[in-house]
């Protein structure tokens, strides 16, 4: 639930009210008297008799979103018509359509691109399939692909429901990249049919970026691919989030003074996207890490350790520390979380060492309130819109597959990640630079730009040595 009103859950009032009195005036105080925020309003229909005005509103939740409403209809000489929720009206039909970019006027156009022309091109492709890259969509086309299991913060809901966040990563991928994405929702959640199944489609694209898939279910899909297709596997969840945060953590320890490999940091979260981040973190030169789980620190001596928490354990905490979260952040000087809501206060802020870091990037509700970590620490960074220092993964994405595509790479590895997160970094200018600026906007123009162009040149005469390990 948002803490104040939010665009997500905003909404449009259709109501009349007599031309002549009060009532217009007092929509407004009606609205604000009940928490909301009026953000626009629209007299569509005037009359002598009565007016028919839009009241569109911002609310907290969707509770909220009815007590506004509520207030609204006791106004004296309101009549309410119809109240739209304008996330749901954003997607009735779905956010994303196919187009033709060629004109198919008449029969001479159509003859060209279906039948018979089109069989000269399959044939060619026949002789040569790396033509599929120039003569077809394939070399603009990305899969978007899911099994439901793990969507943003509401885990598992399954492929029909993951769909509207899946055309939500297409969008992003036209409106920052220009590269067609195509949502592909998964009703299986078997390592093996993903895997068959990504194999059997990849010949129409000319890269695959996974996305929520729990782990660590993702792990195997994510290498098996790799191993079985001549084009990127990219996911998101683990590499995107990766990216940001190297590239954010890289600014905020330049407003700070300290260098990555001399700084202590504590890690929550050891699934998908903390594994990812501290691979990516310890290949730029982080030395000092320990990571979390739900159980405590990682470490050698735990009886419960999988592949991947062994090859943490393996790689972090050298002095084998073996308490709770709250004790590793103690003294530590940058907190990074990827993890659960409200598992820090400010109290366990207020224990790191000087001009301490704070990455509170679970979404919606950050590990540690936002507002008590900055009582304490230099720079703080979360997930959210509303706060400053957001860390949202279309930072990063749109780019990478901008010059994967470009470059025609076949693999993405662990070099061009440090290059896209080096690139990200460096937008923010040196003027630029503060305790509130540490990460570009996801808007600013030359994001996506300047991340392909890193990844283009790292992916030259490289793009097939596959991911190295930190």
């Amino acid at each position: 639930m948002a803490t104040v009103p939010s665009v997500s859950y905003s909404i449009t009032v259709r109501l009349e009210v007599p031309a002549g009195g009060k009532a217009v005036s007092q929509l407004t105080h009606a609205v604000e008297s009940a928490g909301g925020v009026v953000t626009a309003l629209d007299v569509t229909t005037a009359g002598h008799e009565t007016l028919r005005i839009d009241v569109t509103c911002a609310a907290r939740d969707t509770d909220h979103a009815q007590a506004i409403v509520d207030k609204l209809d006791v106004v004296e000489g309101v009549v309410i018509h119809k109240v739209s929720d304008r996330t749901f009206l954003m997607h009735l039909g779905g956010k994303i359509e196919m187009k033709s970019k060629v004109p198919l006027r008449n029969r001479d156009e159509l003859s060209m691109a279906y039948t018979p022309g089109v069989a000269r091109v399959s044939m060619a492709i026949a002789r040569n399939p790396e033509d599929a890259r120039r003569l077809t969509i394939k070399r603009n086309s990305v899969a978007v692909v899911t099994d439901g299991s793990a969507v943003l913060g509401l885990g598992n809901i399954g492929p029909s429901a993951a769909l509207p966040v899946m055309e939500g990563k297409a969008a992003l991928f036209k409106r920052f990249a220009d590269i067609d994405a195509w949502p592909i929702c998964l009703d299986t959640q078997d390592v093996d049919k993903i895997v068959e199944i990504v194999r059997c489609i990849a010949p129409g694209f000319g890269g695959i970026n996974l996305e929520d898939i729990s782990a660590p279910r993702c792990f195997e899909v994510e290498r098996r691919l790799r191993e079985l297709l001549d084009i990127p596997v990219f996911h998101d969840d683990q590499h995107g989030t990766a990216i940001c945060v190297l590239a954010a953590l890289t600014n905020a320890l330049r407003v700070v003074g300290k260098e990555l490999s001399g700084v202590r940091i504590t890690l929550a979260g050891a699934g998908a996207a903390g594994t990812a981040v501290l691979r990516l973190l310890l290949a730029a030169g982080a030395r000092n890490v320990i990571v979390c789980d739900y159980l405590g620190a990682v470490h050698r001596g735990r009886d419960d350790l999988d592949d991947s928490l062994r090859w943490i354990a393996d790689h972090t905490n050298v002095e084998g520390y073996s308490g709770d979260l709250r004790g590793a952040v103690k003294g530590a000087d940058v907190f990074i979380g990827v993890s659960a809501p409200g598992i820090l206060n400010g109290d366990d802020i207020a224990t790191m060492a000087e001009n301490a870091v704070v990455f509170a990037l679970a979404n919606p509700e950050p590990e540690v309130s936002p507002d008590d970590a900055r009582e304490h620490a230099a720079v703080v960074a979360t997930g959210r819109s509303d706060y400053p220092n957001q860390i949202n993964n279309v930072l990063a994405f749109p780019g990478v597959f901008r010059g994967l595509l470009d470059a025609q790479a076949s693999v993405v590895n662990q070099e061009m990640l440090l290059a896209a997160a080096r690139a990200l970094a460096a937008v923010v200018t040196d003027e630029e630079l503060g305790p509130n600026y540490i990460i570009p906007s996801v808007f600013h123009p030359d994001v996506a730009g300047a991340v392909a162009a890193a990844v283009r040149e790292s992916a030259g005469g490289r793009a097939r040595t596959g991911m190295t390990e930190a």
